[in-house]
């Protein structure tokens, strides 16, 4: 099928490694120039040569609302557009539940929830030039109690409203909004990778009680989904949060 996002201008925040990096990379190999993010330089650099043609490095933290300004005025300078973007940066390291902080629930929801508003609110005028996509990256820990941190889930939670109340504002402006919460992934350096090392059969045990496909997702089968949603070929769809998870939770 071809997606029709070819020559797409296609930014992905958190992108030099993990889920994020095989967002980028599938969205590459679809023919889109893309933005690669993140707040190591070396990493973007190292991911970049290795993409090769159309692809361009903008460092910065995006829980920072100047950083995101900059960013998207040093795109608008550069391509003055923007096709795509995909709210990816997040993270579910935490303290566990009943131990929060108040610096801690700051940490955690500018990482989950914020980095992806900022992205959204500074870039909306870009976007809505030719119909832009975005894609926010959430957890299926937004949608149930799984024992994840509270920190996190409640960001994601948060996250999943914010793509549900954004979707009509933004639809007037011309812009599509949906969400993937995807379930546990296997990649270099993912908390699954260190669990199948401590205890392989107890993964596997919790596989075959709670997921139906009785395995860990791959990063790349996210980033397919993710293709999909920010192309014209789901150009009906926003507002939705889109759980891909294996048949770990029914909603």
């Amino acid at each position: 099928m071809d997606l029709k996002i070819s020559e797409k201008i296609a930014l992905v925040s958190g992108s030099s490694r993990g889920l994020g990096l095989s967002i980028a990379q599938t969205l590459h190999a679809e023919g889109c120039h893309v933005i690669i993010n993140g707040r190591d330089v070396s990493s973007l650099k190292k991911q970049a040569s290795i993409l090769g043609e159309r692809v361009t490095i903008i460092q910065g933290d995006v829980t920072d609302t100047t950083t995101c300004k900059q960013m998207l005025a040093e795109i608008e300078s550069s391509f003055s557009r923007l096709d795509i973007l995909v709210c990816n940066v997040g993270s579910g390291t935490s303290v566990p539940p009943g131990e929060e902080t108040p610096d801690e629930w700051r940490r955690v929801i500018d990482l989950n929830l914020t980095s992806a508003t900022n992205m959204v609110e500074t870039s909306r005028h870009l976007l809505s030039k030719q119909g832009g996509s975005v894609v926010c990256i959430s957890s299926i820990c937004g949608q149930e109690v799984l024992g994840a941190p509270l920190t996190y889930s409640a960001a994601k939670a948060a996250l999943n409203s914010y793509v549900r109340g954004i979707a009509r504002p933004l639809a007037l402006e011309n812009i599509r909004i949906n969400a993937v919460a995807p379930g546990n992934l296997l990649y270099e350096g993912s908390v699954w990778e260190q669990k199948l090392a401590e205890d392989a059969s107890a993964v596997q045990a919790m596989l075959n009680h709670e997921v139906a496909l009785r395995r860990l997702g791959k990063p790349e089968e996210i980033a397919d989904f993710v293709a999909f949603l920010v192309s014209p070929r789901s150009a009906f769809s926003t507002g939705a949060v889109f759980i891909v998870d294996g048949g770990q939770i029914r909603s």
